[in-house]
């Protein structure tokens, strides 16, 4: 399985539970992106799903935002699963939601 080079718009998927993501900022990280610790995959792919993960995750929240810790990653998850997200072995974390502006 090779790793799918990271650009805005990629639908992923998870090999390991119901997890699906989009790519909305590809950010400068290296390794492979990762649900459940096996690299996700294309929609399209056949390839045939592995052991779900033994950890008892938090899981994959739909319509959340994922980040990496330096916030240049950034996947939208658009149906929900088990997880966790990681790249390069490093988890991801929801993105906190913007502050909006006071309006007085």
């Amino acid at each position: 399985m090779t790793t799918l080079p990271l650009r805005p718009g990629l639908r992923l998927r998870s090999r390991t539970c119901t997890t699906e993501v989009v790519v909305i900022r590809p950010g400068t990280g290296t390794g492979a992106l990762e649900c459940g610790g096996v690299p996700m995959t294309s929609p399209d792919d056949d390839q045939p799903a592995a052991a779900p993960p033994a950890t008892g995750a938090d899981g994959v929240q739909l319509g959340k935002r994922y980040t990496d810790p330096t916030h240049t990653l950034e996947l939208l998850c658009t149906k929900a699963g088990a997880g966790p997200l990681t790249l390069g072995g490093t988890p991801l974390t929801v993105r906190a939601a913007k502050q909006l502006p006071a309006s007085d």
